[in-house]
């Protein structure tokens, strides 16, 4: 077992290409690639920089000692040079010309970045899977009548699949902001220390065309259309809360599922899956505890509060930059992204292996349908000359009166009371019993599954096709 502290966000819960996005050894080498592809780019424009210092840097690109680094850092205290002088170390004939008027940002905030870009394409990847499997889930029960519930008491009927599309809803809500924004990610590019380009303009002779090349062409090397436009130090950090905005969506999301999932659970209409050998508690070996679903709805509220600490970040940088968003950044940004990677994960799991048991489903439907019925039984009451307002009154009298029977275990008679009832004089039992098929009172939900599913669902997932997603995210579309 471990002496230290290791992350269960590492451990246990995110994926390896999330955590490898994440990983020192990654980071490192977009550092290198940054340096390299600045020196390049330095060289083309015009510097005096020797094609041995290229060809060693390219060399090395990949060869990162971290615990080199550690050594240099340990006696220089800062983090950035402690790479440069390890870098140095295997490309001597680069050293004069690594990081050439270039500020800590260049490499911190670019390769940030790069690594959210890339997290946030995995992330909308997995969205896409989740979308997927509750596609085909709402598809497949569109038409299973069930109780709808608002404050969590048995309002109407909707189906199984009616209810699946209000969380693929806000799924795909989330991917298409995913989509928005990274189109808009922009790079920090080169802008010097304080976001003047001084040194830059400085290197160039004062040609403000060639600092200007040289910033949209290292971020055409990274694949960024764009740098930001203007910067201090830093990139702002605004940025940084829009995506975490992004993934709080994602959590909320995934809460919302997840908290209707445990109370349907409770109900044992819908079940999260279940290994074969799975253990629910250690004292009580009957349970089937929805842990999948708790881990989801934990995970989010994580997620959800690091949304606010984006938030603080962007609301106290100083001036041109302030380093107390540092620290903070080296926990905030990976952990989000890690638990938002965690959570999707989860929910693919889950909504690819929801068990409905129909039986359950139609009991409980069985036993409110005379409730469900009785607007339409006050239509009926209408059409053979009843008033509606005092036959409103009948069935809210003679509802709670039967509501207060049955929790004392007496059957539902609420049919027979209102059919013997003087003020629906003109129908009686057998007619009503007619009006009984819940299918008669789920509205157009079947039909606005399939309106849903092959309208905005389609449109979404062929408009979102063309995004890149890392290969291990399985994604039919």
């Amino acid at each position: 077992m471990s002496e230290i502290y290791h992350s269960p966000l590492g451990t246990r819960y995110a994926s390896p290409p999330m955590q490898h996005l994440w990983s020192a050894t990654h980071r490192a080498g977009l550092w290198r690639r940054l340096w390299l592809a600045l020196a390049e780019t330095q060289r083309d424009l015009g510097l005096d920089i020797p094609e041995a210092a290229l060809t060693q840097m390219r060399a090395h690109v990949d060869a990162v000692d971290l615990q080199a680094v550690r050594e240099y850092e340990r006696s220089l205290r800062h983090d950035v040079m402690a790479h440069i002088r390890h870098f140095g170390d295997q490309a001597p004939a680069a050293r004069p010309f690594l990081h050439l008027g270039a500020t800590s940002a260049f490499v911190t905030d670019n390769a940030d970045l790069i690594v959210q870009r890339e997290a946030l394409r995995l992330l909308l990847g997995r969205c896409l899977a989740t979308m997927t499997a509750l596609r085909e889930f709402a598809r497949r029960f569109r038409a299973l009548p069930t109780l709808a519930y608002t404050h969590y008491q048995p309002a109407q009927l909707t189906t199984v699949g009616k209810r699946a599309t209000l969380w693929l809803q806000d799924f795909l809500l989330d991917a298409q902001a995913l989509h928005q924004n990274l189109a808009f990610l922009p790079f920090r590019g080169c802008k010097g220390t304080t976001g003047t380009q001084a040194s830059y303009l400085d290197l160039f002779g004062g040609d403000h065309d060639k600092v200007r090349e040289l910033d949209q062409r290292v971020a055409a090397a990274f694949g960024f259309p764009r740098s930001v436009a203007v910067s201090g130090q830093t990139y702002t950090r605004k940025i940084d809360s829009q995506i975490l905005d992004v993934l709080s969506g994602i959590a909320q999301s995934a809460a919302k599922f997840g908290t209707d999932l445990r109370l349907l659970q409770h109900e044992g209409e819908v079940l999260e899956p279940i290994e074969a050998k799975q253990v629910g508690s250690s004292a009580m070996a009957y349970k089937r505890n929805p842990m999948r679903a708790e881990r989801i709805c934990g995970l989010a509220r994580y997620v959800i509060a690091q949304q606010q600490n984006a938030h603080y970040t962007a609301a106290t940088q100083w001036l041109e930059r302030t380093l107390d968003d540092s620290a903070n950044r080296r926990l905030a940004l990976p952990e989000a992204f890690l638990a938002c990677d965690a959570i999707l994960v989860l929910t693919t799991n889950v909504c690819a292996g929801l068990e409905v048991r129909e039986g359950v489903v139609r009991r409980n439907v069985e036993r409110e349908m005379p409730f469900m019925a009785t607007e339409r039984w006050l239509m009926l009451g209408v059409q053979a000359g009843g008033d509606r307002q005092t036959l409103h009154e009948v069935v809210r009298e003679q509802s709670r009166a039967v509501a207060e029977a049955i929790a004392r275990g007496e059957p539902n008679d609420l049919l027979q009371r209102l059919a013997g009832h003087d003020a629906f004089r003109g129908l009686d039992a057998e007619r009503l019993q007619q009006e009984m098929d819940p299918t008669l009172y789920v509205g157009r939900a079947p039909a606005q599954v399939l309106e849903f599913l092959d309208g905005p669902v389609a449109d979404a997932l062929a408009a979102l096709r063309d995004i890149p997603i890392p290969d291990d995210v399985p994604v039919a579309v």
